[in-house]
């Protein structure tokens, strides 16, 4: 077993020109892997002795909407207090990620029982769509089925790519940071129609704001001057 650096180096310099970058972090080693490169990153990393990642743990879609923006400056909170709350939203101009959707795998070597991340940026001018990687861990497939169901993302070559945990004929993707909360529909069951009926949502959007009370009656003074619990 090696270690991660080494780790690390191994994969740099045998998937140069498959990755865009290497991140080591908190212990933990994450790709950054071209789109049209991934199945043939992954095939190696599975059928190359010096990796052998053997196991899929998990695929999951990931929106960096509004990801490294701010809602507010914070460094001088102290300073402008409640205010930087109900003011002008203040943003960060550039993004912190290089496009908004993403996929990320996690494996496990069994053999040499080592972890890695690979991260896959979907470019923001195309259709969200990466390759399929059930030809390579079967185990994808119902992964894939729920990143596609929560985040709208295609994975070519699937051979069944349906809804995994939304209802039949759903409308947008719930996992997406531009999602209500509140939903876009609602369901119930009607009676006299006998099945399930689908109407526009009738909760109210509200918008969560820090609650400050301006009056407290235990500081104010009665008409002797002295104060409530004195």
């Amino acid at each position: 077993m090696a270690d991660v650096h080494t780790l690390l180096s191994q994969l740099n310099a045998q998937f140069e020109a498959c990755i865009t970058g290497a991140v080591l972090a908190l212990g933990e080693i994450t790709l950054e892997v071209k789109p049209e490169r991934l199945l043939d990153l992954t095939i190696a990393l599975r059928d190359v002795p010096t990796f052998a990642f053997n196991q899929l743990i998990d695929v999951c879609g990931v929106d960096y909407l509004h990801y490294g923006l701010d809602d507010w400056q914070t460094d001088s909170t102290t300073e402008t207090g409640f205010s930087r709350g109900v003011t002008d939203t203040l943003l960060r101009e550039n993004p912190a990620k290089p496009s908004r959707f993403a996929v990320v795998y996690h494996l496990l070597s069994l053999v040499h029982n080592h972890r890695l991340r690979l991260r896959v940026f979907i470019p923001d001018d195309k259709e969200l769509m990466v390759d399929s990687i059930i030809s390579v861990w079967p185990a994808a497939n119902w992964y894939e089925r729920e990143a596609f169901d929560l985040f709208g993302i295609l994975f070519r070559g699937h051979p069944d790519l349906r809804r995994l945990l939304t209802d039949y004929g759903f409308a947008g993707h719930p996992f997406r940071k531009d999602f209500p909360l509140i939903g876009k529909v609602e369901a119930r069951y009607d009676a006299r129609l006998q099945r399930v009926v689908y109407e526009p949502v009738s909760i109210k959007a509200r918008i969560l704001e820090p609650k400050v009370i301006r009056h407290d009656n235990r500081y104010l003074s009665d008409k002797g001057g002295a104060s409530h619990g004195q």
